[in-house]
């Protein structure tokens, strides 16, 4: 009765083993999401996206390589299955543009979001659909958007005052009152002229005179969101260091130019005298060696 006892207790040993390893095969898959992402209407936001597939699991004591064969957006659904509508999936020619996949089928689920609406608040998920059901998954905390209406854009500066010195350097940052955002298209202006930068930061480094003027910032094909102007200042005067230096070297120079070509006069003139000098000596004694002859 002990040995059957002993090899039932083997046996249930052996299937356990067999189920905790299956069990680790069937490990789920993983999505990372973004914190929320708060954007403004007409604009563009990028939910920064990654994934990893499930492990190859096992299949009758075989081995299964998992591949997945398609990927899927969609919105307000907690599993993007069946009948569901989906912003994007990569078997769909009819994929609306304003979503644009910047992912791949391998670790990158990347989407981007254009000229945002008010039908973009939403939580979005993502799905992949591998080559054995048992990989198919869809994370469903998903990631939260939510869309404000255009309001007047504010800029904010390193510094507290717009008065400046001659190569300093300052930032200013461009933001919407009603949330922080970092994915806006912006246009920047300098006295009613638009500056080639686009991003909600513009650094403005070795200040000069022609950075002096007041600007203002908003998004991209919307004055309405255009902010109140910030004044700045750059001093004309006190035209650096390097200048100064500068003035200062030459002027050295030119001192001492002026002190060599006085020292050079000085040692000319002099030896004009000690010549003319030696010459009137030189003619005394000649008249007088003729004045002794016989």
């Amino acid at each position: 009765m002990a040995v059957w006892d002993k090899k039932i207790l083997w046996a249930v040993m052996v299937v356990l083993t067999g189920a905790l390893g299956q069990r680790v095969n069937y490990l789920y898959p993983v999505v990372n999401y973004p914190d929320p992402v708060c954007g403004i209407k007409g604009s563009t936001v990028t939910l920064p996206c990654s994934f990893t597939p499930l492990k190859p699991v096992s299949d009758n004591g075989r081995e299964v390589l998992i591949e997945i064969i398609r990927v899927i957006w969609c919105k307000n659904h907690e599993l993007c299955v069946f009948t569901t509508p989906s912003v994007y999936d990569s078997e769909s020619n009819n994929n609306d543009p304003r979503y644009r996949y910047l992912g791949d089928k391998k670790g990158n689920c990347t989407l981007q979001i254009s000229d945002l609406q008010k039908e973009d608040d939403a939580t979005f998920r993502f799905r992949m659909e591998a080559n054995d059901p048992r990989a198919s998954f869809t994370n469903q905390s998903g990631v939260r958007v939510t869309v404000v209406d255009p309001t007047q854009m504010k800029i904010r500066s390193s510094r507290d005052d717009g008065e400046f010195k001659r190569g300093e350097a300052v930032t200013l940052n461009c933001s919407a009152a009603t949330c922080t955002i970092h994915q806006l298209e912006v246009t920047w202006f300098r006295d009613g002229s638009a500056l080639s930068e686009t991003c909600p930061t513009l650094h403005l480094s070795t200040l000069t005179a022609k950075d002096s003027g007041n600007y203002t910032c908003g998004l991209k094909k919307n004055e309405r969101t255009l902010s109140v102007p910030y004044s700045m200042h750059v001093e004309e005067g006190g035209e650096g260091s390097l200048p100064l230096i500068v003035r200062l070297v030459v002027g050295g120079l030119l001192v001492l130019f002026a002190v060599i070509v006085v020292v050079c006069l000085i040692k000319r003139t002099a030896k004009k005298a000690e010549d003319s000098v030696i010459y009137s000596s030189g003619a005394i004694y000649s008249t007088g060696l003729r004045q002794t002859t016989p």
